[in-house]
């Protein structure tokens, strides 16, 4: 067992990226509350300590993941020039995202998270979080409505394409599949004024 005494925050933190690690190998339901502490290297009330149950641990498991995904996301399109700038960004870093924490995607967008009612809901709104991050930053002539589907297909269009590139079970460059997705989507978005 760990002898060092972190902070409260740097022990959270610590015990959130251990399981990660531990969700990520054993899935929600083939891990336990002892397999964390174990890993850490803390006693189980150390553990409960931060977390009141397995369940909470992997609810703040996912607020964790999601928050890391958007930051990459807003950092990278922050200082955008323009709207095809931005989509090359954010698409470049979201796919780095998911390039540098698998573990994270896997557990974001995996089997217990989206298919278990206690996290299915959360895993929305994470989503429905992006989206709305991402709806302003679509340069197109549309309605507010028309933006947040945009924003949505948008979402739904890297995560289809990161589920197919990890079940293809190859490395990937994740700048070259920007890249692409990123073309295919400014393409899109640029039809759309073109249609107005």
């Amino acid at each position: 067992m760990s002898t060092t005494r972190l902070p409260a925050d740097e022990r959270r933190d610590q015990l959130l990226d251990v399981a990660l690690e531990v969700f990520a190998t054993a899935g929600f339901h083939g891990a336990s509350m002892n397999d964390v502490a174990e890993a850490a290297g803390v006693t189980k009330p150390v553990l409960y300590q931060h977390f009141d149950s397995k369940n909470d641990l992997f609810a703040a498991l996912l607020d964790e993941v999601g928050r890391r995904m958007r930051t990459a996301i807003d950092k990278a399109t922050a200082d955008a020039v323009d709207g095809k700038d931005a989509t090359i960004r954010g698409f470049r870093a979201y796919f780095r995202w998911v390039a540098a924490d698998l573990d994270g995607f896997r557990l974001l967008f995996g089997g217990a998270a989206r298919h278990d009612a206690a996290f299915a809901e959360q895993v929305r709104a994470i989503t429905s979080d992006a989206a709305t991050a991402i709806a302003p930053l679509i340069a197109a002539d549309v309605d507010d409505d028309t933006r947040r589907l945009i924003a949505h297909g948008l979402v739904g269009l890297a995560e289809g394409s990161s589920r197919r590139l990890l079940a293809h079970g190859q490395p990937f460059d994740p700048d070259a599949v920007a890249e692409t997705v990123a073309g295919l989507a400014w393409a899109g978005l640029r039809s759309l004024d073109a249609a107005n």
